[in-house]
């Protein structure tokens, strides 16, 4: 098989992705890095409170609605 004889086995119909479909992912990986960025900046600005910083610091109820019921119905 020769040069020539590959050359006229492509179609030239055939469908490749192309400059679009490089200027599409290009444009996915852009618009991915952007909303990363943003949500780490989001996630840097949470305040959480000196107490709960801890991994096991329990949570302390606020008020009677947070408490578990203790008391028993019979």
């Amino acid at each position: 098989m020769s040069t020539g004889d590959l050359l006229l086995a492509l179609d030239k119909d055939a469908v490749t992705p192309g400059v679009l479909g490089f200027v599409v992912v290009a444009l996915l990986g852009v618009a991915t890095y952007l909303l990363i960025r943003s949500m780490n900046r989001q996630i840097r600005r949470i305040d959480i409170p000196e107490g709960e910083r801890e991994a096991g610091a329990p949570r302390e109820p606020t008020d009677d609605t947070d408490r578990p019921d203790t008391t028993s119905a019979d």
